[in-house]
């Protein structure tokens, strides 16, 4: 130990275990974390000031922290999700997921913080204390994660491929796609489409053919599609795509009034960060299927 590390821990103002904490490192998944806040409980580490659940994924190894890793385990992993559901109730369940999905840096510590409060405390509505630091951070975060939900059903926006299959790519903040399937899958039901997570990877995709007249189609994860279908979607675009993309382009071209034209309201309303795959943000506003025919 270097001999600033040891004049610390002779100082009565700290402890040495405040200078090692303890990391639990879950896979990367609401069942790997519920998996961890189980070990936690089991190692009766609940109690330790600078206990730490960090996703394995976004681990940064350190020389003075102490690190085990935890396995997802279905058993562990559905009793926590019983007795949480019990204490917190479907709402609180609902900030926990949407807090998850967030991926925020810490948010598995920050969770398990708010998981170890309604623990402590059963009898308590934890959700409604805002004076505790652990469950402000995590409404915030739920009410971010809202606001970015509602603008990804807002602003997808389908393509047709050769496959007769719309196509949407999509690069949202925070890991939205669980959130948003519902929503499409009640109103598409009568046409084959998918949903691409470019950032993370995977996408959920809607196979008509196996709805009922009763029932629409469960929802199906895709992962690993062709890089170059992502970089180059127009390369699979049917031919009424083709033209449907410009008949909205100039629309939306020529609807505009100039002279009332808002740039810092517009990005206000459509931020400009999805810009990139929207089809009217696509092409110059002088091209010429684009002018007005006199």
């Amino acid at each position: 130990m270097s001999q600033s590390l040891l004049q610390l821990a002779r100082n009565q103002n700290y402890q040495l275990g405040q200078l090692t904490p303890s990391i639990v490192l879950y896979e990367p998944s609401f069942e790997g974390w519920l998996s961890a806040v189980f070990y936690v409980y089991a190692n009766r580490l609940q109690d330790d000031e600078s206990l730490q659940l960090i996703a394995q994924d976004c681990y940064v190894p350190s020389l003075i922290a102490q690190a085990d890793s935890v396995t997802i385990n279905e058993d562990y992993a559905e009793r926590v999700l019983t007795k949480l559901h019990k204490l917190l109730g479907r709402s609180g369940m609902r900030n926990i997921l949407w807090g998850f999905l967030s991926e925020k840096d810490h948010i598995g510590t920050t969770l398990f913080q708010v998981v170890k409060y309604a623990i402590d405390y059963p009898s308590r509505a934890i959700m409604e204390d805002l004076g505790n630091l652990n469950v402000l951070d995590l409404v915030q975060t739920v009410k971010s994660v809202g606001r970015e939900k509602h603008r990804m059903e807002a602003f997808v926006r389908f393509e047709h491929t050769t496959d007769d299959i719309y196509f949407a790519r999509v690069e949202p903040d925070f890991n939205v796609l669980p959130l948003i399937g519902e929503h499409f899958r009640q109103r598409y039901q009568d046409q084959h489409w998918a949903i691409y997570d470019v950032a993370r990877g995977y996408g959920i995709y809607y196979d008509k053919s196996k709805s009922t007249p009763s029932r629409p189609a469960a929802l199906q994860t895709i992962t690993d599609l062709d890089d170059a279908v992502l970089r180059n979607p127009a390369s699979i675009h049917s031919q009424d795509e083709q033209r449907y993309q410009k008949f909205w382009q100039g629309y939306f071209t020529n609807v505009n009034i100039k002279e009332r034209k808002n740039p810092r309201l517009h990005k206000q309303y459509l931020p400009q960060r999805y810009w990139k795959y929207l089809s009217e943000k696509q092409v110059l506003p002088n091209a010429e299927h684009l002018q007005k025919r006199r």
